[in-house]
C-alpha cells in the first residue's frame, strides 16, 4: 500500500493479504502525517508565500509514498469502463499493462484539479490543508474498505480477489471505527473543521456506492484497479470538500 517498509517481507499468503484490509485507514493515517509534517516544515521554511510549491509537494509525496498503485488503478479504469466495449474486452483493457490516452487524459485533468485545490486551501487556510491532507487518505483508503466488502468481484481472480474474500461485514466496522478515532482529534482539536469534515465523509461516501453500482452494472462487480481509482478519486473529493467549506 506504500513505500515506506517497517519489517523486511517477502513471503505472502492470500490469507495475510486479504486480511489486511481492516488496517487501510491506519495506513492512510500514516501517509496523513507524512503530508502534514512535510507541508508544516514547507510552511516555516518559506513563511507560507510559496503556496504552489507546497501544493506540488504535497501532490508529488501522494504519489511517490504508495508507488502510484491507485494512479495505475485509476487509468486503467478510466480506460477500460468509458471504452465503450462489451464486459469481456473491459475487464481486458484494464488489465492490460499498457495505459491508454483516455486514462492518461483523466489522470492528468485530476491532478490538475487537485494541485488547484491544494494551491487554493495553502492560500486561504494553513489549518484547513493541514487537516485535509491528513483526512483525505484515511477517507480514501476507507472507501476503498467499503468498495471491497459491498461489491462482488468481477474476475474469478486476481490480486484483489484476496481482498474480496477476505472482507467480512466485521471488517467494514471495524474499519469505520478505525478510521473515526484517527479523525477524532481532528473534531476535538479543531471544530472549525467538523463541517469540512462530515461533508467529505458523505460526498465521499455517496460517490463510492454510486460508482460500486456503476461498474456492477458495466462489468459484473469491481477489480482491483477500480480499488484504486475510488481511492484516488475520493481523496481528491475530500480535498476540494475543504476548500468548499473553508
Amino acid at each position: 500500500m506504500t513505500r515506506i517498509s517497517i519489517v523486511k517481507q517477502t513471503v505472502w499468503t492470500e490469507e495475510s493479504f486479504g486480511k489486511s484490509v481492516k488496517y487501510f485507514p491506519a495506513v492512510g493515517a500514516v501517509l496523513g502525517l507524512v503530508y502534514v509534517i512535510i507541508a508544516e516544515i514547507l510552511n516555516l521554511l518559506t513563511g507560507g508565500t510559496f503556496q504552489m510549491l507546497t501544493a506540488a509537494v504535497i501532490l508529488m509525496l501522494m504519489v511517490i509514498l504508495t508507488g502510484g498503485i491507485h494512479c495505475d488503478g485509476f487509468m486503467d479504469t478510466m480506460d477500460g469502463l468509458f471504452s465503450g466495449r462489451d464486459r469481456e474486452r473491459m475487464l481486458e483493457i484494464m488489465k492490460d499493462s499498457r495505459v491508454g490516452a483516455f486514462g492518461v487524459v483523466s489522470f492528468v485533468m485530476l491532478s490538475i484539479l487537485e494541485f488547484a485545490v491544494l494551491s487554493e486551501l495553502s492560500r486561504t487556510s494553513i489549518l484547513m490543508l493541514i487537516v485535509a491532507i491528513y483526512s483525505a487518505p484515511i477517507i480514501g483508503r476507507l472507501m476503498m474498505v467499503i468498495m471491497i466488502g459491498c461489491f462482488p468481484y468481477a474476475r474469478p481472480e486476481g490480486m484483489g480477489k484476496a481482498f474480496a474474500e477476505y472482507t467480512t461485514r466485521s471488517t467494514i466496522i471495524l474499519a469505520i471505527v478505525e478510521a473515526l478515532i484517527l479523525l477524532s482529534p481532528l473534531i476535538l482539536l479543531f471544530a472549525v473543521t467538523v463541517k469540512a469534515l462530515l461533508s467529505s465523509l458523505i460526498i465521499a461516501l455517496i460517490f463510492t456506492l454510486y460508482f460500486g453500482r456503476f461498474a456492477t452494472k458495466k462489468v459484473g462487480g469491481v477489480t482491483g484497479d477500480i480499488y484504486g481509482a475510488v481511492e484516488l478519486i475520493s481523496e481528491a473529493l475530500v480535498l476540494l470538500s475543504f476548500l468548499l467549506s473553508s
